[in-house]
């Protein structure tokens, strides 16, 4: 346990930062994600 906990990497405050990528990957779109997917749709609509 100790070895592992020695392992982490944490920020100059104290932050998991191995903790914060996994909350992050489980926390849904980007906003340059959402901004892709919107100005994909809008493309599509008045392309037609």
């Amino acid at each position: 346990m100790d070895n592992e906990k020695s392992m982490k990497k944490y920020t100059a405050a104290g932050t998991d930062i191995e903790e914060v990528k996994r909350l992050n990957s489980q926390s849904g779109l980007s906003y340059n994600e959402v901004k892709r997917m919107l100005a994909r749709k809008f493309m599509n609509k008045y392309s037609e």
